[in-house]
């Protein structure tokens, strides 16, 4: 059975703005990692660093862009950092992010629900340490795309 990772989080922007902040890589500099080389076209790099120095390393080194919809929706192929490398990067399909846009207004204000689903989850014990370890990361990245976002 596929476990599933799923996260919610309400910004205080138009949902072309947040669209931007997984597509351009200076926003994804800013919130999630130290390094973005992202093409969003269908079959683009979705490559991150959090280590530029080590590019094989805590990276999506050859993770592809698998479905883009301007402003509402982008999906994309994951890695695992380097504690799961040996077998989350080499895993055929690797695991997935899909990034869902949608429109919102609070009293009138422009809004924006961002719904990630991070699919592609095995049934191992080190697959659930990594989707353990991946709940938290994308709490906490979540959390750092808020402030980032309602800064701006």
């Amino acid at each position: 059975m596929d476990k599933i990772l799923h996260h919610t989080i309400r910004l205080r922007c138009e949902t072309g703005k947040a669209f931007e902040m997984f597509t351009i890589n200076k926003h994804l500099e800013t919130w999630l990692t130290a390094k973005a080389e992202v093409e969003p076209v269908i079959g683009g790099k979705f490559e991150l660093f959090w280590n530029p120095e080590d590019r094989e390393n805590d990276s999506t080194i050859g993770c592809k862009v698998t479905a883009v919809e301007p402003g509402r929706l982008f999906a994309f192929e994951w890695k695992g950092p380097k504690q799961f490398k040996h077998f989350m990067n080499n895993a055929d399909p690797l695991t997935h992010v899909t990034v869902a846009i949608i429109p919102c207004t609070d009293g009138g204000k422009n809004e924006t629900e961002v719904y990630i689903v991070h699919t592609g989850w095995k049934s191992s014990p080190e697959w659930e340490e990594a989707r353990l370890w991946f709940q938290k990361a994308w709490d906490g990245a979540f959390r750092e795309l808020k402030k980032y976002a309602e800064a701006e």
